[in-house]
């Protein structure tokens, strides 16, 4: 029998790579290692085209438009045939980042008519964490604002417009597991919207934070170098040229607070998820929801009447699995051995796997949400079901009356227990109950007249705080 780790093309280990990678595809161009690679060149090639065009460094040589926009053509042009050379390079140098100086180098000859002259400037007084703090920073971000946030506030507007659609529909609620005040199918899932958009808007707010300043971040080798030139400057003018926030103070590396803020953001927005997801579940269990469309598949291998939903049960699984590695994610990169050790090196590749499990449950989410269909006629007959929710009302009128001083309004909490618990009431004996307590007319006619359809309060007005974007 051959090996499946013998077997061309590659076969995927992770199923991000495999069964899945349809939905999470988008990240492999900001968060796989090739996308390293890609970015540090970018980087590498800024810096470089920054050293020149200020003419930072005494006598050395400028690079002309012309040239630089060569060198940039680097970047765009990142194909097969450069992830294999860097490869190579690689494993001559068992140094990631010293073999995008390399690769670089050679460019400056076979690409820029011999600029040799250039080549020491490639990398100039860097540390690789100066290039790989920045790539992180700019390929997270990518990331981030360009495939996850975008999904993610796709999402909310769909959950926001069931909301509204199902403003209207009565819905029983259940506290503790138990049958509860009445509410409103949309107001329930407004809620679920107002807490996922202030996770989104905290996310959408995010610093990406990078630095440029040596091996323990002093500028030691700048200014050993080019003493007279005012290095913090030109390092805040590269850092916030590439789109970031400069960081001042740093060890070897930069600190990574700002990654575990995001990663901590996304992990309760995914956590806020996770909570529709079973709640969604529940719904659908109650028969609040019917499966009904784009329902071509198989929901048992054996129960033909089935149609199990899986779409949320998938996202509840990757949500862990993503919450999982952004927490430890969060709670590693925030620490480093004095001025530098590599846990963050080998952590940080983790990233995409993260929001690549976050990703797939937003898309799993979306299809199960598409699939469903309200059914109000299941909710109503649960709600009149359940008249004993109406005990809550009735007493508190009674309270209201006997703080006003109307008399035989007495220990309405008690009189209502009484009444109602343990047991079901249907609507007869509640408006006998009622009609016997001497209310004033115009409270006996509403307390009489209502029901558990109508005893929702204003949960269809509660859901306008959705704010159509």
């Amino acid at each position: 029998m051959p090996s499946l780790a013998d077997l061309t093309p590659p076969i995927a280990l992770g199923s991000l790579d495999g069964r899945y990678r349809r939905a999470v595809a988008p990240l492999v161009d900001h968060l796989s290692e090739p996308a390293l690679n890609r970015t540090r060149l970018h980087v590498e090639i800024e810096w470089l085209i920054h050293l020149t065009t200020g003419e930072v460094v005494p006598g050395a040589g400028t690079l002309s438009q012309d040239e630089a926009r060569s060198l940039r053509g680097l970047v765009e042009e990142f194909d097969t045939a450069a992830i294999d050379e860097l490869a190579a390079i690689e494993a001559e140098t068992v140094h990631d980042v010293k073999a995008i100086e390399y690769f670089l180098k050679r460019r400056l000859t076979d690409r820029l008519d011999n600029r040799g002259d250039l080549a020491e400037l490639v990398h100039f007084a860097c540390t690789s964490e100066d290039i790989n703090n920045l790539s992180y920073a700019l390929m997270v971000q990518g990331a981030v604002q360009r495939v996850w946030l975008p999904r993610a506030t796709q999402l909310v507007e769909q959950v926001s417009g069931m909301a509204r659609e199902l403003a209207d529909i009565p819905l029983l609620a259940h506290t503790h597991g138990q049958p509860a005040t009445p509410t409103t199918m949309g107001k329930e899932l407004a809620v679920l919207a107002w807490r996922l958009s202030r996770q989104l808007a905290r996310v959408a707010g995010a610093e990406y934070l990078g630095k440029l300043n040596g091996a323990t971040g002093t500028y030691g080798a700048h200014l050993a170098a080019v003493p007279d030139a005012d290095w913090q400057q030109i390092s805040h003018d590269f850092v916030t040229g590439l789109g970031l926030t400069w960081n001042p103070l740093t060890t070897q590396i930069e600190s990574h607070d700002w990654q575990a803020e995001v990663y901590a953001d996304i992990a309760r927005f995914n956590r806020v998820l996770h909570n529709l997801c079973t709640d969604v579940w529940s719904y659908i269990s109650m028969g609040y929801f019917a499966q009904v469309r784009g329902q071509g598949t198989v929901g048992s291998s054996t129960m033909p009447h089935k149609v199990n939903p899986i779409r949320f049960e998938n996202a509840e699984a990757n949500l862990e699995v993503s919450n999982a590695l952004l927490d430890v994610l969060a709670s590693t990169l925030v620490t480093s051995r004095l001025q530098r050790d590599l846990t963050d090196s080998s952590m940080q590749r983790n990233i995409g796997t993260a929001l690549g499990h976050s990703l797939l449950a937003l898309d799993n989410v979306s299809r199960g949400l598409a699939g469903l269909d309200a059914a109000p006629e299941r909710m109503a007959a649960d709600l009149d079901a359940n008249w004993e929710v109406l005990a809550e009302p009735i007493q508190s009128a009674m309270r209201a009356l006997a703080a006003a001083g109307h008399p035989g309004m007495d220990n309405p909490y008690e009189r209502l227990k009484e009444l109602t618990r343990g047991r079901r009431i249907g609507q007869a004996e509640l408006v006998e109950f009622v009609r016997g307590l001497g209310l004033p007319s115009e409270v006996e006619e509403r307390l009489a007249a209502m029901t558990p359809v109508s005893y929702v309060g204003i949960a269809p007005d509660l859901v306008a705080h959705l704010r159509a974007e």
